[in-house]
């Protein structure tokens, strides 16, 4: 079985810890909709 290297693309890394930030900072008082808007204000 061969293992193969999984690149980092750090530009998407950076995005996906800045989603969960934003999920663990809403987390009970958002649906998803206003999450989503949150996401898309913080780009």
């Amino acid at each position: 079985m061969e293992h193969t290297r999984v690149s980092i693309d750090p530009a998407r890394f950076g995005h996906v810890n800045r989603v969960k930030a934003l999920k663990r900072q809403m987390y009970g008082r958002a649906n998803p909709g206003r999450l989503r808007k949150r996401v898309l204000l913080a780009d």
